[in-house]
């Protein structure tokens, strides 16, 4: 866990300012939330700044059955692939997770934000539960193997079963057929989990108790995840909490901040979003549809929490 002791009391004012940034609400009731998990985010990065061989597992795809066409939500694959760059430029590996109906989506994400290597991925199928848990008991095995040891897994807007082990949508539509059991992978204790979400369905919400998500969030009692994790990050939208992570990452280690801020600009948001509406990979995970905008916000609103993020950490704030 980090040691407050460890950094300049100004660092921690400007990681409590991005994290204020990151985790402000846009209309899903979330306060109660986000206050329950406050200072997630400097635990976090602080987990990642402080090991001696950080090695990167990212978990994202939410798979919307409902939506037209069906297929997965902006919010996710794009703060995994602005996360991938931002940590392959200071050198730290990265490899990703999904399963098999969110893979083209997050590929093609990864693409459009500029990360010529290949990165490794891990691809769990949809199917008998049986056979998925198999399959992500083999992805855990086979980390095993590697000459570097996964030190994190990071989830990102990835949903979860709740009490009744059923995965829902915002909605409380249960879309456990169509999400791979990816949460087994926070089981292991070998390695340490981040969990960012907005909602309260998403992987690390069992860390907050089930009455505040059901006295907070509409359906919460029903979609509240129950699966828990090291450090949770609550943000108003997921895409948030992964770039509020590498700004957070640039403050504890200042030699990385110039790398990280490269790959974090609104630009490359927008051609890495435009580029999954464009091709019908990815729709707005509350309008259903494709769109040029996150959880019905509008490109312009992401770009402007994104400078306001990008300012909140400049060395001359």
């Amino acid at each position: 866990m980090t040691k407050k002791a460890q950094y300049e009391s100004e660092t921690l004012d400007k990681i409590s300012r991005l994290e204020s940034i990151c985790s402000r609400d846009v209309g899903r009731g979330i306060e109660s939330l986000v206050r329950a998990a406050k200072g997630g985010l400097l635990r976090a990065a602080g987990s990642i700044a402080e090991h001696s061989h950080p090695n990167v597992a990212i978990i994202t795809g939410f798979f919307m059955p409902y939506g037209n066409p069906p297929c997965p939500e902006t919010d996710g694959p794009i703060g995994c692939a602005l996360l991938a760059a931002g940590l392959l430029e200071v050198n730290i590996p990265v490899r990703i997770v999904t399963d098999a109906l969110c893979y083209q989506t997050v590929k093609t994400a990864l693409l459009a934000a500029g990360i010529s290597q290949d990165i490794p991925f891990d691809v769990v199928n949809v199917g008998q539960v049986k056979g998925n848990q198999n399959s992500v008991t083999s992805v855990i095995e086979f980390w095993r193997t590697l000459s570097l040891p996964i030190s994190h897994i990071i989830s990102i807007e990835r949903p979860g079963p709740g009490k009744d082990d059923i995965v829902r949508n915002m909605r409380g539509q249960d879309v456990t057929p169509y999400t791979a059991p990816l949460h087994l992978l926070f089981e292991s204790e070998q390695i340490i989990s981040i969990a960012i979400g907005d909602g309260g369905n998403e992987l690390g919400m069992g860390n907050i108790s089930r009455e505040i998500i059901a006295n907070s969030v509409r359906h919460g009692e029903e979609i509240a995840c129950k699966i828990k994790c090291n450090y949770l990050i609550v943000c108003g939208v997921s895409n948030w909490g992964a770039t509020g992570l590498l700004l957070a990452l640039s403050l504890l280690r200042p030699h990385w901040q110039a790398a990280i801020i490269k790959k974090l600009n609104p630009e490359i948001e927008f051609h890495i979003l435009k580029t999954l509406v464009d091709r019908n990979l990815a729709i707005d995970g509350i309008k259903g549809i494709p769109s040029l905008s996150v959880d019905n916000l509008s490109w312009e609103f992401h770009a402007e929490v994104l400078k306001h993020a990008i300012e909140s950490v400049s060395s001359e704030q």
